[in-house]
This record gives structure tokens, C-alpha cells and sequence, in this order.
């Protein structure tokens, strides 16, 4: 099947929307119900709905449904996200193995004052996250911390563990290499470097605000005696990669260029050290990779599911459904943030709302003359603003599951959790100052 087959779609559907319905009633229905989000896997949900979609349409051969599909899933802009998450996962684990994280941890520890641990575990875990591109990665590495702090002098473990999760959820909203991020801007065909900078016009004051929040001596304690940590060449070295990722990509380096040269550069630190020879540095990279299956999996069935739906006109009733009330340009950004945030509250898995939401994101915003890179900031912002606000999601599950031994619930951490909220706020009033 030729790219001009499908160029053609049918009328407006409220029915080609059935396998939506499908996915959102089979995974949150379960989950609800069992009262485990982990109990069903999302490439399950999206082999079920996906079948739906082969179902409907009796008017199509099912081998042109499946074409269809398959030419979904292979779209161009989907290949590339896959590229970019593969790569970021051997990046990660090399990065990992050779002890870039607790490097990180070690050099934001030692230039952070002991009496505000707490602001200081929020821009520990906001280093970390940019540079890995992980909150999830983040939060496992640095709650145990936390946890233990809390537990040697005293501080509220809600609080320090939500300042914890807010800094991973910070920098994997910023980074060049989060699967969010990456998300975003393939499906609005931008760079994500130009993406970041529109993502600071909201974020900025939300950030400034949780960092004066957690400086207010109800956060802190004049009696924390934390012993500051030593530095060596060794830990400035194991970061490198990190820093080298973070400042090429902003001077516009391509990511997957960048990506792979750190992957080679913490491979060559590792051997340096005597770490791992060459064959255990293949095994970390294979490893990494393969870590990404489930990303990878989601992003084309969701590619496929995506075409179909479109396909049998699902895609031009949502469009016309929401133009009833899209006015405007600031409409149209309530319409996108209203949509990815949906779908995020019933998926609990943000780079799935943006995958799922993109397309028609882009539809809307080149028919409202929105630019690409601030549709891209809206979808990756709100997505992370609803991701820090579910007690299910992934984030606060891990976080929850590390600092169970002390008691502290997935709702106490919430309490704790500023910066989404704030960010949410920063928003709102971004959306408000929307010129149309």
C-alpha cells in the first residue's frame, strides 16, 4: 500500500472511535478494579484495542485494515522516536554502569549546604532526571537517599521524598534525551531543543517557586549535620558524558548523534577503569536497549492504532466535535491540554497521552496557526503536570514502593509534591496570556 492510498479518509465517525472507548474501559476499568495499575500491561491494552480496530469497518478487506496498520506503525516519525529511546537506553545503562549516577549525586551533594536537604534532594533529583532523561530512573536511585535521611535526622520523609519525585518530574520535562520530550516534539515535527525553550517560558517561575518553598524553614533543619562528601577527578570524569549530552544538545548537536557518542564515551571510562572489558560493555548496551522493548512496543501499536482510527474517521469527529467550542488560539490550546491530559488520567503513562493525542494536537494547531514548538510544550507540560498528580502513576508508585518501610503511602507523598501543582499553575497562566 502506497502513502497516497490512505491520504483519503472517510467521513466523520463517532464510531471509529470505539477502539479508544476500548482501551481506556479495558486498562483503567482493570486497574479500578483490582486496584493495581500494574496489573495489565499497556502493550495489552493496545493489542486489545487495536484488535477493535481491525474488527470495525466491514466495508474494508481485513488485509487492507492490516496493511493499513503495518503502515502505521512504520510512519517515519515513529521509527525515529524508536531510534532515539533505543539509543537513550544504552546510553543510560553505560551511563549507569560505570557510576554516573551516584558521580551526580556526589558533586550536587557537595555544593549543597547540609541544613536544606530537602531543596538540595530536589535539584539532586533535577540533574539527574536531565541528564538520564528518566524521572522513573531518578526516583529509584534517589529516594532510597532520601529515605535514609529522613531516618538519620529527622525530616518529614513525605516531604523530602515529594521533593525527590518534583526534581525527577522537573528534569525529565527538560531533558533532551526523556522519552517525553522525544514524544512531543517527533509528533509536531520539531527540534527539541527549540521545544525546551518554550517549555522554560512556563516552567520557569513554577521552578523558582518550588525551590523558594523548599528553602522556608518549615522544609528545613538547623540541626541536619550531613557529612559533606569528598570529590575526586574520578566523579567530575564519570559525569562528563552527562555534561558533554546536556551542553551539545543545546547547542543544537542531533540527539541520536549525541546518544551514541555517549554511550561510546561511558564505554571507554568503564574499560579505562577496569569496570568491564569490551564484551561486558556489549552486554550493558544490549541490555539497555532491550530495557526500551516496552516503550518501543507502545509507540507503534499506537502508531497503527493511530492511522486506523484516522483512517475510518475517527480522527475529523474529534476535530469537529472540539471545533464547537474552539474559537480561538487560546481555545485551541485549552482543546490540546484538556485532550493529552485525558488521556493521561485514564493511561497513567504520559508518553503514551502524547503519542495517542499528537496527531490530532498537530491538526488542530495548523488549522489555529499555533507554532509546532509551542504545541509540543503544551503536550510534554501538561502530560507531566497530570503524571505528578495521579497517585497511580508510575512515579509516585516507585517512590511509594521504595519508602514503604517507613510508612509513607503514595498519597503522603503527594502532600509533599509541589511541583506539578505549581507547574500546572504556570500553565494556566501561560495559556491566559495567549494572544489571538
Amino acid at each position: 500500500m502506497t502513502n497516497q492510498e490512505h491520504e483519503q479518509w472517510r467521513e466523520s465517525s463517532f464510531k471509529a472511535l470505539i477502539p479508544f472507548i476500548v482501551f481506556v474501559l479495558f486498562y483503567f476499568g482493570f486497574s479500578l478494579w483490582t486496584r493495581d495499575f500494574s496489573k495489565v500491561p499497556m502493550t495489552v491494552a493496545f493489542i486489545i484495542s487495536s484488535a477493535t480496530a481491525l474488527i470495525l469497518n466491514h466495508r474494508e478487506r481485513l488485509n487492507k485494515k492490516i496493511e493499513l496498520f503495518a503502515l502505521g506503525m512504520g510512519n517515519k516519525d515513529i521509527m525515529i522516536m524508536c531510534l532515539v529511546f533505543i539509543l537513550a537506553g544504552a546510553f543510560t545503562a553505560t551511563a549507569k554502569a560505570v557510576g554516573g549516577v551516584e558521580a551526580a549525586v556526589a558533586i550536587a551533594q557537595h555544593f549543597i549546604p547540609a541544613q536544606f536537604m530537602t531543596l538540595g534532594l530536589f535539584v539532586i533529583s533535577a540533574l539527574i532526571s536531565l541528564s538520564i532523561g528518566t524521572s522513573c530512573g531518578t526516583i529509584a536511585a534517589i529516594v532510597p537517599i532520601a529515605v535514609s535521611i529522613s531516618q538519620m535526622f529527622g525530616f518529614n520523609p513525605a516531604i523530602l521524598i515529594g521533593a525527590t519525585v518534583g526534581g525527577a518530574m522537573f528534569g525529565d520535562n527538560m531533558s533532551l534525551i526523556s522519552d517525553t520530550k522525544i514524544a512531543a516534539s517527533r509528533t509536531q515535527n520539531v527540534e527539541m531543543r527549540d521545544e525546551m525553550f518554550y517549555n522554560l517560558k512556563i516552567i520557569t517561575i513554577p521552578a523558582i517557586l518550588c525551590l523558594i518553598l523548599y528553602s522556608l524553614p518549615f522544609f528545613t533543619t538547623a540541626n541536619a549535620n550531613i557529612a559533606q562528601t569528598t570529590l575526586t577527578v574520578d566523579n567530575y570524569i564519570k559525569v562528563a558524558p552527562y555534561l558533554l549530552l546536556l551542553v551539545l544538545g543545546i547547542s543544537g548537536v542531533n540527539v541520536m548523534f549525541l546518544l551514541l557518542f555517549g554511550t561510546i564515551l561511558n564505554t571507554i571510562i568503564g574499560m579505562s577503569y577496569g569496570m568491564f572489558d569490551i564484551f561486558t560493555a556489549f552486554t550493558y548496551i544490549g541490555d539497555g536497549t532491550t530495557s526500551m522493548a516496552n516503550t518501543l512496543i507502545v509507540a507503534m501499536l499506537a502508531g497503527g492504532l493511530l492511522l486506523l482510527v484516522r483512517y475510518n474517521g475517527g480522527i475529523t469527529y474529534i476535530i469537529r466535535e472540539t471545533e464547537r467550542w474552539i474559537k480561538s488560539k487560546k481555545t485551541c490550546e485549552i482543546g490540546i491540554c484538556f485532550l493529552v491530559g485525558m488521556i493521561n488520567l485514564f493511561t497513567a503513562n504520559n508518553t503514551v497521552a502524547i503519542i495517542t493525542s499528537g496527531s490530532i494536537a498537530r491538526e488542530l494547531s495548523e488549522k489555529y496557526k499555533l507554532e509546532p514548538e509551542r504545541t509540543a510544550s503544551l503536550l510534554d507540560t501538561t502530560s507531566c503536570c497530570v503524571q505528578g498528580m495521579i497517585p497511580y502513576g508510575a512515579q509516585i508508585l516507585i517512590a511509594a514502593a521504595f519508602s514503604s518501610s517507613i510508612g509513607v503511602s503514595a498519597f503522603a507523598i503527594l502532600k509533599g509534591l509541589f511541583y506539578p501543582a505549581l507547574m500546572l499553575l504556570g500553565l494556566i497562566f501561560s495559556i491566559s496570556r495567549t494572544k489571538d
